[in-house]
């Protein structure tokens, strides 16, 4: 195994699993964007109590920090998806995570415990993408389909984007609702691929085609989303419809 991710991170090996694989790449870029706001929120939260230049070293390690642990749990995850059930349990979480995602929950700053030295509050930003980060995870291992390059490029990419942009990718999202929607329609998309390319799932039914699958995992999140959303008393564009 060791050995498998060692070859793949040869440089001819790195630059065929990124030429031949940017609608992967940006999947996985896509999918930890929408999915690790409340990550970056911690790294804010953590460190807002650090002076000027303590706060930039302390984003920058917290940073550091999760994208180390984001590639080392995500490589993990991706080893197991071989095995036969895995991809089909996985895609039923991740349907959970892509309905999670379109019903918007109330996050309290108060929990966070700010910290005046660095070291604690990377500390705190370790701990907490740990705890955090297992629907990352999940989902980027699922697009990435065990490509180990693709993992860890998606991740080194998108993880200082996430941290650093996060005020203007909030912005943005919030501007435009529609990118929700169509992060968790990927998705489910996502989940029915891995459905269908499930070892275990492949030797019950047989061959299983992609597309109507794929097809019908973004129809269940999205209809899910749905229902849920209007049941919790919000409308399509995210305002709850007391306010």
């Amino acid at each position: 195994f060791t050995l498998s991710i060692w070859q793949g991170f040869g440089e001819q090996g790195m630059i065929h699993a990124i030429t031949d694989n940017w609608l992967a790449i940006l999947q996985i870029i896509w999918i930890n964007i929408l999915l690790s706001g409340d990550n970056a929120v911690v790294i804010a939260m953590a460190c807002r109590s650090l002076s000027g230049k303590q706060r930039t070293m302390g984003v920058v390690l917290g940073a550091g920090a999760a994208i180390l642990l984001r590639i080392i749990f995500t490589v993990f995850t991706a080893s197991l998806m071989d095995m036969p059930w895995i991809k089909a349990v996985g895609s039923v979480l991740l349907i959970w995570i892509a309905v999670k995602l379109l019903v918007p929950e109330e996050h309290s700053e108060d929990n966070i415990k700010a910290h005046d030295t660095v070291w604690k509050a990377v500390q705190t930003v370790a701990i907490a993408d740990v705890v955090m980060s297992l629907d990352n995870v999940i989902a980027i291992a699922a697009a990435a389909k065990g490509n180990m390059p693709l993992i860890v490029f998606g991740l080194v990419v998108s993880v200082p984007l996430v941290v650093f942009g996060s005020t203007i990718l909030l912005k943005v999202i919030d501007r435009f609702p529609v990118l929700v929607w169509a992060g968790a329609g990927l998705l489910g998309w996502v989940a029915g691929e891995i459905f269908a390319d499930d070892k275990g799932i492949q030797n019950l039914f047989g061959h299983v085609p992609h597309l109507p699958v794929a097809v019908a995992g973004v129809v269940i999140v999205l209809g899910l989303g749905y229902f849920f959303r209007r049941r919790a008393g919000y409308t399509l564009e995210g305002t709850h419809e007391d306010a």
